[in-house]
């Protein structure tokens, strides 16, 4: 029989054969090759289920770095006002109330440089928190609702995405994902012979789709270990994640002072927790030293801005409300540089200090992590490493969706085909420690698989590979 005609026979053989089976029938291949491509499988899911969550988290993000000046920017108009026939804190917080009758005090936030006006903290009587300014010689120059403020509205939308507690479960799930797709990413770059060119720098002499790769393999190498910890740091902060930390805190002894970060949709970077100010009653007052006593106190500590007197019973941004003292805090987004100090209302003698020193190891770890999330940490490089590593993130995964796009046939989903044959054990192991640290991504690792075994087997135009 010739070689025709063996050909042509077995045309029809092949024509029988559903598409099924040609896509299934794969040949087998070796293990290191099949861990790779079950990897780089992994890594394209979740890629493609993050990357319109790391462009909005990302911008967000980087946006919010610059709180402190976005803020500053705010109060341009109660900046370098006259000190001429200047009036005291006790005269400054008469005029924010008599502007807003019934309201309550909670603090008084130091000016920052000579000439700023001072912002009195008041819950209106119909419960809306409110930022009051006035001016050194006593006159009220205008007010702010906190949760109207730049920085504010970017931490609502980085934190839930406008979509309140699933949109909080979202962010989340998102961060998990972003954080398997970096480690997955970390594998697939490590070069099999190991060369510098393309992987510690990119060939720039090449190019179409593998100088896209090159830059893409390179620059998620060198951001890698950025976006990790910027990640991890989030996690505090994120309903699921965040609750059972707090659970396991409380649990495990790691507590020393109450935990001053929130969790889940109410934490926003910052904000105050507004809704439980407003259901709180004004306690009953002692007699005590009038306002502008612990003013001077503060003064004299010269701790970070922003810098907050809070009277006795006052609510706090974090924890239960103030004791019988008073209390003057640094509320600096630097946690390092946190302190606080309580003076009896009546004497006014100092009656306690804390700071940073005296957290729980756990706690200065976590707020560590805090400051250098909100790019506080080291000041201005901090700001300016948060959004290299926000603007690389969004480059790697745009030139991935960009590969992608080139790599898939048209009218397909273009995923990395299965891998068949054995495969070494640990990965699996490693999924299941990473589910068990990402609770939320452990969960939705079962609707992938559902997805990956039952759906995509049912529509031809998604199981088909690349």
């Amino acid at each position: 029989m010739t070689n025709q005609t063996v050909t042509r026979q077995a045309i029809p053989t092949a024509r029988r054969m559903s598409r099924r089976d040609i896509s299934v029938k794969t040949p087998p291949a070796a293990p290191a090759a099949a861990l790779y491509r079950t990897i780089w499988r992994w890594h394209f899911y979740a890629g493609l289920f993050v990357l319109p969550f790391i462009l909005i988290l990302s911008v967000t993000g980087a946006i919010y770095l610059f709180k402190p000046q976005t803020d500053r920017w705010e109060e341009r108009a109660w900046q370098g006002l006259p000190m001429t026939a200047a009036v005291g804190p006790d005269r400054q917080l008469a005029a924010a109330i008599a502007a807003h009758p019934g309201a309550r005090f909670t603090y008084y936030r130091l000016p920052r440089d000579r000439g700023d006006a001072a912002m009195i903290h008041l819950i209106l009587a119909d419960g809306e928190p409110r930022d009051v300014y006035v001016s050194p010689r006593g006159a009220v120059v205008g007010s702010i609702i906190p949760g109207t403020r730049i920085s504010e509205t970017v931490s609502h939308i980085h934190g839930t995405l406008l979509l309140g507690q699933w949109g909080d479960w979202l962010v989340e799930l998102a961060a998990s994902w972003t954080i398997v797709m970096m480690l997955t990413g970390l594998y697939l770059w490590w070069p099999r012979p190991f060369r510098a060119a393309g992987t510690l720098w990119p060939r720039l002499s090449l190019r179409g789709r593998p100088l896209l790769k090159d830059l893409h393999r390179v620059t998620g190498f060198w951001i890698a270990g950025l976006v990790l910890v910027t990640l991890a740091s989030g996690l505090p902060w994120a309903g699921v994640w965040g609750g059972a930390f707090a659970w396991a805190r409380g649990e495990l002894g790691w507590v020393k002072g109450p935990q001053n970060w929130k969790v889940g949709a109410a934490a926003e970077h910052g904000g105050h927790d507004h809704a439980a100010m407003m259901a709180r009653p004004a306690p009953a007052v002692a007699p005590t030293l009038p306002l502008s006593a612990f003013v001077a106190r503060a003064q004299a500590e010269h701790m970070a801005f922003p810098v907050a007197i809070i009277p006795p019973g006052a609510p706090q941004r974090f924890g239960p409300p103030n004791g019988p003292d008073w209390m003057v805090k640094s509320e600096a987004q630097n946690r390092w540089l946190n302190r606080r100090v309580s003076y009896d209302a009546a004497s006014g003698i100092e009656t306690g200090r804390s700071g940073f020193a005296d957290l729980h190891v756990v706690d200065r770890v976590v707020n560590t992590g805090i400051a250098w999330h909100e790019g506080q940490l080291f000041g201005v490089a901090n700001q300016i490493v948060g959004v290299l590593t926000a603007l690389s993130l969004i480059a790697v995964s745009l030139l991935g969706a960009v590969m992608w796009l080139h790599r898939r046939p048209a009218g397909t989903l273009g995923a990395p085909p299965a891998a068949t044959g054995p495969q070494p054990r640990w990965p699996l192991a490693a999924l299941a420690l990473l589910a068990i640290l990402l609770p939320l991504f452990g969960a939705s690792v079962l609707v992938v698989v559902l997805l990956d075994r039952v759906l995509l087997r049912s529509f031809r135009w998604m199981r088909r590979p690349a």
